[in-house]
C-alpha cells in the first residue's frame, strides 16, 4: 500500500463508501490503495459527520422500538380475539346463521 498524505475530503469519501454505500472495508482499501487500518481510523474520525445527525439516528431507534412494541400488542390482541370467539369474525358468522332457511317437519302444500 502506498504512503501519502490524503486530504480530509478523500478520507470522507472513503469513509462514505464504507458507511453509506455498504462496500466492505477490504475492497475499498484495495481499490484506493490505503490500508484497512487507515480506513478504520478515518471511520472513527469522520463517521459522525458522514452519517448525519445523531438526533435523527436516536429518533429512528426509538421509533423502531415503538414499532416492535406496538406489533407485539397487536399480535396479543389478535390471539385474545381468536381465543375468545374460537374464530375470527365470529359474530358475523353467528349472525348469518340466523337467516338460514330451516326445514319444516311437514310437507309444504302449494295452492
Amino acid at each position: 500500500m502506498g504512503t501519502g498524505n490524503f486530504t480530509d475530503e478523500f478520507k470522507r469519501d472513503a469513509v462514505a463508501q464504507i458507511t453509506e454505500r455498504g462496500y466492505p472495508a477490504k475492497e475499498v482499501s484495495a481499490r484506493l490503495g490505503v490500508s484497512t487500518h487507515s480506513l478504520y481510523s478515518w471511520k472513527r474520525k469522520f463517521a459522525k459527520a458522514v452519517s448525519g445527525d445523531t438526533e435523527k439516528d436516536a429518533e429512528i431507534r426509538r421509533l423502531k422500538r415503538e414499532l416492535v412494541r406496538v406489533s407485539e400488542e397487536r399480535d396479543i390482541l389478535k390471539k385474545v380475539t381468536v381465543g375468545s370467539t374460537g374464530q375470527r369474525n365470529g359474530s358475523f358468522e353467528r349472525s348469518s346463521r340466523r337467516f338460514e332457511a330451516k326445514r319444516f317437519p311437514w310437507p309444504c302444500v302449494e295452492p
